[in-house]
């Protein structure tokens, strides 16, 4: 939804209340700092310039870069001890309040790198903290990161207090300096972490009866997945027709949304979009929206909407695919859309490898609206070869099944006999229950779900048994 047509009086109570953490604030001006070794599974410069948009979408101005390659991280500072004493120096002549690093900081190193530098230090993870800090509006979302912001902050408490004392004792005949002022807001920490678990927990379980709920009564789910500004809010609009915010920026939208969309022939099916991915996803993340990533691994199908146009696209898709395993989303039926087809040359061969290269695909823009009926075309094709086949003779007096097989499912045949509608088509697993007293012919087997693994192995086991030479037959007399 759109934020303009967010009721006024909820979106006073979501944006008046402060986000709360150490990380509700982003800095005016920074340094990126990345290190490269021989374990870099991302080239560096690429990684850099995410991190270059990911500071933008937070409102940060990145004045310059510096990277340092070496065989391992320094266990303490990241950084070698020269290269700190340069950043410093470099901190100081560009007047910056921050710098940002392209890894995820352990503790200890973040303790040091601040008393090193004197400065605020952050690194993507708390980047990408701040960035849904802002961009959370419902109750949901600002819990989800809420929760992911008391995680990340329980462990690094001692950069924020290490400079103050014991609480004194309140009385004379009370001995020591008292509890340290650490101790009383760590334990602050861990009950406002509680409380938080709580109200997930009960937003979970709420979650899971609308999915219960939607699966034997609902329409199909098809959830549209992928990396960070690849284009699903956009896609969303031209697919429902909608006007969900779409910004080019890094997770421009935050909260799930889902729309209903009528197909050409009539059957219903629901829309849902969702948080994009990035390569490293912190787990905080992942752990605190679960609730929320649920909704992906419960979908019927999975639109993979990826940006066509972006010069390491086969590197965001194997990322989305490791999220995806994650969550438990890795067997689910899949569909590539590739986005933004108009950016690319007329000759270009886009190529994809890995598990990515056997899915459905549909070169598709969804700004310039070409595309848009391939893909739903394959959308539905692909989702019929989940459904349950059907040839039923329904008795005219049950005419609200006849109706549900309309709304549902897919019909190949509709005649009037004598004895009531003949149907034949396909309909959703959990629609299809009432028709199985009418049913004319026995329901075929239903394939069992592969795991994205083993479908990448049957892929290439079916690649290797080609490429074997023939062998001759033997003719024995």
């Amino acid at each position: 939804m759109p934020e303009q047509n967010i009721p006024q009086q909820r979106k006073d109570n979501n944006e008046q209340k402060p986000m709360r953490g150490l990380l509700a604030d982003a800095p005016m001006r920074a340094i990126l700092v990345s290190v490269e070794t021989v374990e870099t599974d991302w080239p560096v410069n690429e990684s850099l310039d995410e991190l270059e948009q990911l500071a933008s979408t937070a409102g940060v101005n990145c004045v310059d870069r510096v990277v340092q390659r070496m065989d391992h991280p320094h266990p303490a500072t990241l950084l070698g001890s020269g290269k700190v004493k340069e950043l410093a120096e470099l901190l100081r002549f560009q007047d910056c309040d921050a710098v940002i690093f392209d890894l995820e900081l352990r503790p200890n190193q973040h303790r040091n790198l601040e008393r090193e530098l004197d400065i605020q230090v952050l690194d993507r993870t708390a980047l990408i903290l701040i960035i849904f800090g802002q961009r959370a509006r419902t109750r949901e979302g600002r819990l989800q990161v809420e929760l992911a912001q008391v995680e990340y902050d329980l462990p690094r408490l001692t950069r924020q207090w290490s400079h103050l004392s014991r609480q004194s004792g309140g009385g004379t005949n009370q001995r020591g300096e008292g509890e340290k002022q650490i101790e009383v807001d760590r334990r602050m920490l861990r009950r406002q972490k509680d409380q938080l678990q709580e109200e997930l927990e009960l937003v979970r379980s709420q979650r899971q009866l609308h999915r219960e709920r939607r699966k034997y009564a609902g329409a199909p789910v098809v959830a549209l997945v992928g990396y960070t500004n690849a284009g699903k809010s956009t896609m969303l609009n031209r697919l429902a027709g909608s006007d969900t915010l779409a910004e080019d920026k890094l997770f421009a939208t935050l909260d799930p949304t889902t729309r209903r969309v009528r197909l050409a022939g009539g059957q219903e099916i629901l829309f849902s979009d969702t948080v994009g991915f990035v390569q490293r996803l912190p787990t905080t993340l992942v752990a605190a929206f679960r609730a929320t990533l649920e909704e992906v691994a419960e979908a019927d199908l999975l639109v993979h909407v990826v940006d066509a146009s972006h010069p390491h696209v086969q590197h965001q898709i194997e990322a989305v695919e490791q999220v995806l395993e994650e969550i438990g989303g890795g067997g689910l039926p899949m569909v590539l859309a590739l986005n933004k087809a108009d950016l690319l040359p007329e000759d270009h061969q886009l190529e994809i490898t890995g598990i990515a290269a056997t899915l459905p695909k549909v070169e598709v823009s969804a700004m310039q609206g070409t595309g848009v009926e391939s893909l739903l075309r394959c959308i539905s094709e692909t989702l019929v070869e989940q459904f349950v086949a059907l040839d039923v003779l329904i008795p005219y007096q049950h005419g609200e099944l006849v109706a549900q097989f309309h709304q549902y499912g897919t019909i190949e045949l509709e005649e009037y006999e004598e004895g009531g509608t003949h149907l034949r088509g396909h309909m959703p697993q959990n629609h299809s229950g009432p028709f199985g007293a009418f049913q004319l012919e026995t329901k075929p087997a239903k394939k069992p779900r592969l795991s994205r693994k083993s479908k990448l192995e049957e892929f290439e086991q079916g690649a290797s048994k080609q490429d074997e030479p023939e062998q001759e037959e033997s003719i024995v007399s």
